[in-house]
């Protein structure tokens, strides 16, 4: 056995490992979010069957893996959604505090509890569930892409292909997948509590949604499809140089933006107590 190959491959699983808690914690409060409006019960069954979807769309990803290389649209969909959801959800909360006077902090939280525990008929949970599972496709392009791009720095094992990569390169991207997926069902739950805890905290995780639709909107701009689109066009400038995703001062960027987001978050907010 050569344990220069085991090394570089366990190294390669351990930085996987890391890249998937990083992607995992910005998916996991976009599903935070989308499951915060349901009561706690129906919170964790819908975070259940979201995450259960993570698992199969990552699992499918992989196998599809050099048919999704090559469509962008996906990513494309995602932003336009996530987008979508923080610019509604931030107009909504602006236009509410334009048009009613301000109200005790106190009284909100109060507010904030019990529309949290009002029922919810099951074509609400389930409409809430399927926008989860749109989430976690985008997510999981998103994830196995960053994933093999890694992977296929290792070194082939020869042992035939899966999913149009090599099967040791394959095992690795599936091993580093499915832990972040793990890593993703404890910050949700984590989460989701937060935001109940801190309920004027939603507005910064919503503005966060809204950067991490910018993320799959950068993604998209790189990507080469993309760019053929739209070659030889107005919007050619559009299109990002190769590599920009992965460099070192976009993931500064967009972490330092994210963090800096929280931050703002937790601190213009005051805690709330909940009950259990």
């Amino acid at each position: 056995m050569d344990w220069q190959l085991v090394l570089q491959y366990a190294w390669i699983v351990v930085v996987l490992v890391g890249l998937e808690g990083l992607l995992s914690a910005d998916n996991a409060l976009v599903l935070a979010v989308m499951v915060k409006h349901l009561p706690r019960t129906e919170q964790k069954k819908a975070l259940f069957y979201g995450l259960l979807g993570a698992f199969v769309f990552r699992f499918i990803a992989l196998f599809l893996i050099s048919f999704l290389i090559n469509v962008w649209q996906v990513q494309a969909l995602g932003a336009l959604y996530l987008i979508g959801m923080s610019a509604r959800h931030l107009y909504m909360t602006y236009k509410a505090r334009k048009m009613e006077p301000q109200q005790d902090l106190a009284a909100e939280a109060k507010e904030e509890t019990a529309v949290t525990e009002r029922p919810v008929s099951k074509k609400e949970f389930w409409l809430t569930v399927a926008k989860v599972e749109f989430a976690d496709i985008a997510f999981a392009v998103d994830s196995i892409l960053a994933a093999v791009a890694l992977a296929v720095s290792l070194p082939p094992l020869g042992l035939g292909e899966i999913g149009g990569i090599d099967s040791g390169q394959f095992f690795v991207v599936l091993t580093g997948g499915l832990i972040g997926v793990v890593l993703m069902r404890f910050a949700a739950r984590i989460f989701v509590k937060l935001l109940h805890q801190r309920p004027t905290l939603e507005t910064a995780a919503f503005i966060i949604v809204g950067w991490v639709g910018v993320k799959l909107t950068v993604l998209v701009l790189e990507h080469p499809g993309f760019k053929e689109l739209i070659a030889g066009t107005p919007f050619e400038f559009m299109g990002l140089p190769d590599g920009f995703v992965h460099s070192a001062a976009w993931t500064i960027f967009f972490w330092s933006v994210m963090v800096g987001i929280a931050l703002w978050g937790w601190f213009s907010s005051k805690p709330t107590a909940v009950k259990h």
